[in-house]
């Protein structure tokens, strides 16, 4: 028998967990004459509307059983929607057994995904792992010759467009892409469940599955494709501005995660994906002009980012210069006003902040780096003296502001500041002499005066060199992780020339 690639919608299998929009689904399948077969909950939903439907159990012989677990798991099922129509002894053995072919298998999985997030009881996220769902939908996929699934809610237009469309009717290309949909869903669904119990179970292996794409201008430069994976709407709400790009995204994300440092009244000017101005004040407006004054040159065409809602005349200033993107997490409506003035300036409301995950990846030669997010914020008790001379009280506060800096600044890298002001960084450097002194230029260059301003290193000091340079430039209390061979070098110059210096033991190379 030759098979054709048009299938009418003949019969059709629902088995869904939420039954929003279900009605629309059934009433449109109804006009045109489709058997509907359901299970539970749904069936009954079914029956509620008025339109007939049968009971999965009638062609199964069996009820639902074991608290629901089974219901759809059995041979008068899955031969319904396995069945090659065009193979005679597939047909042949349908008709001995008398088992119904579907032509349409709609699904909608236990929402596995959302006990999770929710932190429900380890039993509850156990029952919500769907088996008769994800099977009814592999097959359905598998057997896409003669079978249209129906994986997601998301799919409900395109299907009742594709039927009112369509008149009751499928075509193979239709079954094809619902097919494809299908196993993303099944994969996606099966990868999470697969992260939950790795979770504790640490196997040697790497999974990962982002629903959400978003197509980029393009990456890096001009001639790479860029895409985003991931769901930037739930972070922000981009209230003015062009398409985010590529480069945009890489500095908002540090942007984010530099933020989440600070506590008081902050802002913070970047550029590729380091800081180039950054204070903290009482008041945001203040924390601007400090941050801009750190390196009014590198921000230009930056990306900023407060911690507090930018009121009008905070969007005054800011207006006087020409940056990217901006981030905070409110705006006054004459503020918005100001800052819209440029059409393509990205403005983005920050929604409530989210942690990070638990581990960071990237791509690395044919595999993939995996490891656990920098989380460590020191605080005062983590700071440990080397040196007789302590740091004073707020020298202490410009130790802990300087070192959240470096922590998200490029290995090798050197920032100093004063009176929570980022004064000048060095960063990216193949030698820490280098990043020190390109950062003691650069602070010299905007008028900068580093008596008694503190250093932060995010690694160790191999030799007394950058202590010594820093000592004669005027800085008076240093913070490094330690654990040199050589510390008491550099810990025995800071004390001969009365510097305190503290170590933390812990190092923040950021590559």
């Amino acid at each position: 028998m030759q098979q054709t690639s048009i299938k009418s919608v003949k019969n059709v299998l629902i088995s869904v967990f939420c039954k929003d929009r279900l009605h629309e689904i059934v009433e449109c399948l109804n006009k045109f004459g489709t058997t509907c077969y359901s299970t539970g909950g749904t069936l009954s939903t079914i029956k509620n509307f008025g339109i007939k439907a049968q009971a999965v159990e009638d062609l199964t012989g069996y009820p639902s059983i074991l608290g629901g677990r089974v219901k759809t798991l059995h041979p008068n099922i899955f031969g319904g929607i396995l069945a090659r129509t065009g193979r005679d002894d597939d047909r042949a053995q349908l008709e001995q057994y008398h088992i119904p072919t579907f032509d349409l298998v709609i699904v909608d999985l236990y929402p596995f995904e959302e006990a999770v997030r929710e932190r429900k009881s380890e039993q509850d996220i156990i029952e919500k792992i769907d088996i008769g769902g994800i099977s009814l939908i592999r097959a359905a996929a598998k057997n896409y010759e003669d079978v249209l699934v129906v994986s997601s809610r998301s799919q409900y237009d395109e299907l009742l467009e594709l039927l009112k469309t369509k008149k009751g009717v499928t075509d193979l290309a239709d079954r094809k892409r619902f097919a494809a949909e299908a196993f993303r869903v099944s994969s996606h669904y099966d990868t999470l469940i697969f992260n939950y119990f790795n979770e504790t179970e640490n196997l040697p292996a790497f999974q990962q599955s982002i629903t959400g794409h978003t197509p980029l201008r393009y990456g890096e430069n001009p001639h790479q494709h860029g895409r985003f994976y991931g769901q930037l709407e739930a972070l922000f709400d981009q209230l003015h501005g062009k398409e985010i790009s590529y480069n945009n995204l890489l500095d908002i994300d540090a942007a984010v995660s530099l933020m989440r440092e600070f506590d008081e009244p902050t802002v913070a000017i970047l550029k590729h994906n380091n800081a180039c101005g950054l204070a903290s004040r009482n008041t945001i407006k203040e924390a601007w002009e400090a941050a801009l004054a750190g390196d009014p040159l590198s921000a230009f065409g930056g990306v900023i980012i407060a911690n507090r809602p930018i009121d009008t005349a905070t969007a005054e200033a800011m207006h006087a210069i020409f940056f990217e993107v901006v981030i905070a997490p409110a705006y006054d409506e004459p503020a918005l006003r100001v800052l819209q003035q440029k059409k393509n300036r990205i403005i983005l409301l920050q929604k409530a902040q989210q942690p990070h995950g638990s581990t960071q990846f990237r791509s690395v030669l044919n595999g993939v780096l995996v490891q656990d997010h920098d989380t460590k914020t020191e605080m005062a008790d983590d700071l440990t003296p080397v040196t007789t001379k302590n740091p004073t009280a707020s020298e202490t506060n410009d130790l802990l502001f300087a070192n959240k800096i470096v922590k998200h600044s490029k290995s090798n890298s050197i920032v100093l500041a004063k009176q929570k002001q980022l004064y000048a960084s060095g960063v990216g450097q193949t030698s820490r002499v280098d990043a020190l002194k390109q950062a003691i230029e650069k602070a010299g260059r905007f008028g900068f005066d580093l008596h008694g301003a503190v250093m932060a290193s995010d690694a160790f000091f191999p030799f007394p060199d950058c202590v010594e340079i820093a000592g004669d430039a005027g800085i008076t209390a240093v913070v490094h992780p330690g654990g040199s061979v050589n510390d008491k070098l550099s810990a025995g110059y800071c004390e001969e020339h009365q510097i305190a210096m503290v170590t933390t033991g812990i190092r923040h190379f950021k590559h």
